[in-house]
């Protein structure tokens, strides 16, 4: 264990975090960033960044994230590139179990680690992710005007970016491994209703073709007419197996939040497991948890979203809500005890 206090310790070097430790070290709360498994978070796999404000020719995803971790660094904070396996968050000092087996110190928290959205496994995602495969229609939808797309997943989220890139590409496919969608009937009908959104049933995606350098230029769809049809031909069952011309592949399987080391420490979550955040007494939001010195940032507390600028807003806002609770402390050890 170490024998120093942190003042601020931030989990999570997405663009939440990198925003809490530019607004911590500027508080000279000294803030070490603890950076996760893939510094960067999910911006890393997007190729260009064209709606965050500032960067009107655009940005790479990875570009922006670097500077904003130099902007951080000049400010003092300190980055490591380890993450947060559990913790104690009851009381004073936090105590935060690091991923080689150090027990860190801190008086606040910030947990800006993110939510990672689920893949569906299939053939050559992982080389074109972000390069034609993506999981956001809302920050890559403008770069496939006038493409053919796929959207995968049954879900509202799958309604909604349906329905948003059907503002660009040409047709966008609703790709479904049953018959039946699991989204809300409104959003459904929706999609259902527009002109240039399609669905086909019963079918998964198997693989994308393209390069890094040409982009997605089509998909191998399976299908069965009972459905799940990957599940049928890993059991040997035949499927009907087709080869699509698409400029595009989103997912919209849902994301699940990096939140497992907060088990068991009586921070609040959701039913899906992003964290819950507090409004204060007058009802206005803050980055304030259920437990005292822990706030939290970004996608791993945001559902609805999950944009960029929005995780940088709410990265401000942890920092300024922990650089608040610590001059509390420092407030409480200086008042004299009362005789």
């Amino acid at each position: 264990m170490t024998g120093d206090v942190r003042d601020v310790v931030v989990a999570g070097s997405g663009v939440a975090g990198l925003s809490a430790a530019v607004y911590a070290a500027r508080a000279d709360l000294d803030p070490l960033v603890l950076e996760g498994d893939e510094p960067g978070g999910q911006l890393t796999l997007t190729t260009d960044v064209e709606n965050y404000l500032g960067f009107p020719e655009g940005v790479g995803g990875m570009d922006l994230v670097q500077r904003g971790r130099e902007q951080a660094e000049r400010f003092g904070a300190e980055f490591r590139r380890e993450s947060v396996e559990s913790a104690t968050l009851d009381g004073q000092p936090k105590e935060l179990v690091l991923s080689y087996g150090e027990t860190l110190r801190t008086r606040a928290l910030v947990v800006a680690t993110g939510a990672s959205a689920r893949w569906v496994g299939a053939e050559n995602e992982d080389e074109l992710m972000g390069y034609g495969v993506s999981t956001c229609a809302t920050c890559d939808g403008a770069f496939h005007r006038g493409d053919d797309v796929l959207v995968v997943g049954g879900g509202d989220s799958a309604m909604e970016e349906a329905l948003f890139l059907a503002k660009f590409a040409d047709s966008v496919t609703v790709v479904h491994r049953r018959d039946e969608l699991r989204a809300s009937e409104i959003m459904a009908d929706r999609a259902r209703d527009h002109d240039d959104v399609q669905f086909r049933w019963n079918t998964e995606l198997a693989a994308v073709h393209g390069s890094q350098a040409d982009g997605v230029t089509g998909a191998t769809l399976v299908s069965h007419p009972d459905g799940h049809p990957r599940e049928k031909a890993d059991a040997g069952v035949d499927v009907q197996t087709e080869t699509v011309d698409v400029g595009g592949v989103f997912y919209a399987v849902g994301h699940t939040p990096n939140t497992a080391f907060l088990d068991g420490t009586g921070v609040e979550l959701d039913a899906d497991g992003h964290v819950r955040t507090r409004t204060d007494a007058d009802g206005r939001p803050t980055a304030r948890t259920s437990v005292d010195g822990v706030f939290a940032a970004g996608d791993v507390a945001d559902p609805r979203y999950r944009q960029a600028i929005t995780s940088a807003g709410t990265g401000s806002m942890a920092a300024l809500d922990a650089e608040s609770y610590v001059e509390s402390l420092a407030a409480a050890d200086r008042t004299p005890l009362e005789a």
